[in-house]
């Protein structure tokens, strides 16, 4: 059984986002039932929208930044009650037994962790469909409690670029004194900047533009490196334990690793796929250097994450829009035009005719 609901869908890869009829099932025992208030939009939802990667399965509704209340419980529900303010992220099921999900690490899941949109339901095989929608049915093991003080549309992406740079900050340790540095400064650079800070770091911006400096101090940067410049390239040679790299599009990393100092980690968190030129060696065994990646975070780690911002008073710097400017968002996404996500208020939604 199901229910019909509005959303947007991409119904191929070369066309506009639209209005579309969505089947949301209904809900079982452990299930909880979210009125969508405010949904993020990730670079993944258009990379999925226009097939860009190869899998997408149309029609696709993105959306894994959602932000909502609580309308309804199942009866086996014991964590949300009705009227709630939930987040849902990126994923809303898993496998749930194997060693990666028993650690509270289900983006790792062996078996493959279930998708918010362009997946099937690991129960019934029916279509995930995302956050650019009215409601969405989660289990409650997957559903995110929102801490009162946090601005709901500003915490939306919390729940994808949020939690894509705070688990590897947490995972390798950072800490009051920590030398961090972040690569880029868009959607996950920029909150990069501000939970590194928040964490007590030392944190400076590497970047290839100029001009960025002011900006990057507002978020938290204590120093600006600028990467094509060798003087500066050498004035912090080894002297960061870690570097989060959140440049999207294949580039090098190698200039990166001479500022790592002994046993200091560079984390790719933005790239998928091949690095080119590939990596030397030689700075990897001569300073016992590591190149790593990191994936999102669990739901344990995403909480913490939301409650440490919560207590940091950190959220996401974000421009609201309504549903029927998203294909003119997307553009805008393309040409890097937004400081630093756009976040969906859902209630314009409410405008088109079911």
């Amino acid at each position: 059984m199901s229910f019909k609901i509005l959303g947007y869908a991409a119904q191929t890869a070369s066309s506009a986002l639209a209005t579309y009829s969505i089947d949301r099932r209904d809900p079982r025992q452990d299930d909880v039932v979210i009125d969508i208030l405010y949904c993020g939009v990730c670079h993944s939802d258009l990379h999925q929208a226009r097939n860009d990667w190869g899998f997408s399965v149309f029609p696709v509704v993105p959306g894994h930044e959602i932000i909502g209340k609580v309308v309804s419980v199942g009866a086996g529900v014991k964590k949300f009650k009705v009227g709630d303010t939930v987040g849902v992220g990126c994923l809303v099921d898993s496998c749930r037994h194997c060693s990666s999900c028993e650690q509270g690490l289900e983006q790792y899941c062996k078996e493959v962790a279930t998708q918010t949109y362009n997946d099937k339901d690991r129960h019934d095989g029916t279509p995930t469909y995302g956050g650019y929608s009215e409601k969405i049915v989660v289990s409650e093991d997957f559903v995110l409690r929102i801490p009162d003080n946090l601005d709901a549309k500003s915490a939306a992406p919390l729940l994808c670029a949020g939690i894509t740079t705070y688990s590897p900050l947490r995972h390798w340790d950072v800490k009051k004194g920590s030398k961090v540095a972040v690569v880029g400064l868009g959607g996950l650079g920029h909150m990069a900047l501000k939970l590194a800070k928040g964490m007590g770091a030392e944190v400076t911006l590497f970047t290839r533009s100029p001009g960025k400096e002011d900006e990057a101090r507002r978020l938290g940067a204590d120093g600006v490196v600028l990467s094509t410049n060798p003087d500066q390239m050498k004035d912090v040679a080894d002297h960061f334990d870690l570097i989060i790299d959140t440049v999207p599009y294949e580039h090098d990393v190698n200039p990166y690793l001479s500022t790592l100092n002994l046993d200091g980690t560079l984390v790719l968190v933005g790239l998928v796929g091949a690095l080119n030129p590939a990596v030397s060696t030689v700075p990897l065994i001569m300073g016992r250097k590591s190149v790593a990646g990191s994936l999102i975070g669990g739901l344990p780690e995403t909480q913490e994450m939301l409650d440490f911002c919560a207590e940091k008073g950190i959220t996401c710097d974000v421009e609201v829009i309504d549903i029927q400017y998203i294909n003119q968002a997307y553009e805008r996404m393309l040409k890097s035009d937004v400081k630093y996500r756009f976040v969906i208020d859902m209630a314009s939604l409410k405008k088109e005719a079911v």
